[in-house]
């Protein structure tokens, strides 16, 4: 059973490490615990809704989009595709695919 704290953990981390940003950074941002956050990215502590949206603004990044993806997540766990689902990226398979048949041209 996939647990929402887990994926809300998973996305924050993520997003994080995007912005290379460190857990000292984010929490001290946030105003909350560095010891907390990193149980929250762990999945191991669930985050209120007014800590989410510290830790969001900390991350420069909507709460909304945040959860958007941890919505997506979820969804593909259960074998759910969301209907807004876009593909960031293309497959690597498809990518040299194309270069191949471009190249063929």
């Amino acid at each position: 059973m996939v647990l929402v704290r887990h994926e809300i953990g998973d996305v924050l981390r993520d997003f994080r490490q995007q912005k290379g940003a460190t857990l000292r950074q984010i929490a001290s941002r946030a105003n909350v615990a560095l010891g907390y956050l990193s149980e929250v990215e762990r999945g191991q502590k669930e985050a209120s809704s007014e800590i989410l949206a510290a830790i969001a603004d900390a991350l420069d990044m909507p709460l909304s989009v945040i959860m958007h993806e941890v919505g997506d997540r979820l969804a593909m766990f259960e074998d759910i595709v969301p209907r807004s689902s876009v593909p960031d990226t293309l497959p690597d398979e498809l990518v040299a695919q194309f270069d191949s048949d471009m190249a063929v041209r």
